[in-house]
């Protein structure tokens, strides 16, 4: 039964990569179904969230959700991170119906890149800054502390992933040397910032700076109170005497808190939907390859070099750098030669070197001018996010409970700067991101070369038992295999046996108790496995 069982495994596998041939992993979808795994908790972290509500800060789990395709053989998969948009504020509070792991654009993206192979992770972050205040200053540092924080919780999440690898059994069967991390709106400030900010004295430009005092500017950003730039460290906020000079640290109130620190926090690419960089210095020769989108005319992250508004009341909060000056560096710097070395003829990079300016890993949107009519609740704004969809109606009914205000006043404003959003229109676009970006990760990871029919047999080669005493089972359910040589660890050569075939039974009788390589070789290629002998 079970050697019948293993000739139909072998012609499923060899059925599978006959339909497949017209399919390239990481490119085109080879799975249909998607399994998503809710995580509660990546990370824990002081979060000043609830002082939005009047309460204290707290420490509080940050949650993330991870996509795999159902039906992989393969347990080195590549993985792609998203951040999501919500301009640090949880939705509704932000004016947007956007702002969580489960924004349709979100989930959207993550099933596709699951469905190509990847593992894909939308990840939360900590929330909460001041956009209402009438201080210039305090609207400033309150942002800029709340992507600080986002860059650390990005980092936590990347390092979350290495350490179930590598103590937890690689559950979602990633491979810890190739991730991608990106954003939409707010996600992506936070992935050009986690790409980009390299050192603390970055943190002390003037434009970061409070010159309330002109003669003791303060830094708005401080390391040392709230965190290294990795997150890696345990920091409290400072204490100071009744002339507000600081005089020690408040052992009762963390600041940061370390998340798996023993793990490296580097990515191999980053990309940008929308979003900008806190100051282009922090962009230098060596930093990984980048892509970039966004809308021509976005009114709340401009794509050269323009100001952050809070939305809701247009008031002016720092000077920010757009994914066209982003991309013009990165190119100008080397980063992005992977992509220009490839080069790409595809539709979707033909179209986007129309309006790119000549940069590589740019691709810029032209909305539609907005109306010039007035709706019931104001002007029609400029397009920012025209890949964003929701439930407009479980909108609104959120934002009459929360802000008071009339049946439809939410759901009338939401439309302001998305006119005709809709499932569909959402989707056009998300069509046109991921077919500029994915050849882009394909070839920046690498994975022409490191995937495919090599890791299919490593990953449907088995030998058992093991531990083994008289004999060795050893079945490819995907190839045939051509030899078996056996060697211990001092590398000699003790047993050595032609095959063909998918499987074969071995005498390992006369083996000695101890630990060798088996060495399964067939056409293809050649897999080893560690055996026990007792």
């Amino acid at each position: 039964m079970k050697k019948t069982l293993h000739k139909l495994l072998v012609v499923f596998l060899l059925l599978i990569g006959i339909t497949a041939t017209s399919q390239t992993r990481y490119l085109d979808d080879v799975f249909t179904d998607v399994h998503i795994s809710e995580i509660d908790t990546f990370a824990v972290n002081v979060s000043i969230e609830p002082m939005l509500f009047g309460l204290a800060p707290a420490l509080l789990p940050i949650e993330c959700d991870i996509y795999q395709p159902i039906g992989d053989v393969l347990t080195n998969r590549p993985v792609i991170i998203v951040s999501h948009t919500g301009s640090f504020l949880p939705p509704v509070a932000n004016g947007q119906p956007t702002g969580s792991v489960k924004d349709s654009s979100i989930v959207e993206q993550c099933i596709r890149w699951a469905k190509k192979g990847y593992v894909a992770v939308a990840m939360g972050n900590r929330k909460g800054w001041n956009p209402t205040s009438t201080d210039q200053n305090v609207r400033t540092s309150t942002l800029l502390q709340a992507a600080y924080r986002g860059i650390q919780d990005a980092k936590a999440m990347v390092r979350f992933m290495r350490m179930t690898e590598d103590a937890l059994g690689n559950p979602f069967g990633i491979n810890p040397d190739k991730i991608v991390l990106g954003g939409h709106g707010t996600g992506a400030y936070i992935s050009l910032g986690y790409a980009t900010l390299d050192t603390a004295s970055e943190l002390y430009l003037p434009k970061f700076l409070d010159f309330s005092n002109p003669a003791a500017p303060v830094p708005y950003v401080v390391p040392t109170f709230f965190g290294n730039i990795d997150g890696t460290d345990l920091t409290f906020a400072p204490l100071y005497d009744i002339n507000g000079a600081i005089i020690g640290l408040d052992s009762t109130m963390p600041l940061n808190i370390p998340n798996w620190p023993q793990y490296s926090n580097d990515i191999n690419m980053a990309f940008n939907i929308g979003g900008a960089i806190a100051d282009i210095s922090w962009l230098e020769a060596g930093d990984v390859p980048i892509v970039s989108f966004h809308c021509e005319k976005d009114p709340y992250a401009p794509i050269d070099t323009g100001s952050v508004i809070v939305p809701t009341t247009g008031d002016f909060v720092v000077e920010v750098m757009g994914s066209r000056t982003v991309q013009h560096y990165s190119n100008a710097y080397g980063n992005n030669d992977v992509f220009v070395q490839a080069g790409f003829t595809d539709a979707f990079t033909t179209t986007a070197n129309i309006n790119n300016s000549g940069y590589e890993g740019l691709n810029v949107f032209n909305t539609p001018s907005p109306s010039t009519a007035p709706t019931p609740c104001g002007m029609p704004e400029e397009e920012g996010s025209p890949w964003d969809w929701w439930d407009n109606a479980t909108y609104d009914a959120m934002f009459v409970a929360v802000n008071g205000a009339p049946v439809g006043a939410g759901a009338c404003l939401s439309l302001l700067g998305n006119p005709n959003m809709s499932a569909a229109k959402g989707k056009a676009y998300i069509d046109t991101i991921q077919g500029y970006l994915n050849p882009r990760i394909y070839v920046a990871l690498g994975l022409g070369s490191s995937t495919g029919i090599n890791e299919v047999i490593d990953a449907s080669t088995e030998i058992y038992p093991n531990p083994a005493n008289n004999s060795l089972n050893i079945v490819s359910y995907a190839a045939g295999i051509n030899s078996v040589r056996i060697y211990n660890l001092n590398g000699q050569e003790v047993l050595n046996t032609s095959v063909n075939a998918n499987q074969i039974k071995i005498n390992t009788s006369s083996l000695t108790n101890g630990l060798y390589i088996v060495d399964i070789k067939s056409n293809n290629t050649s897999v080893k496995r560690k055996l026990i002998i007792e």
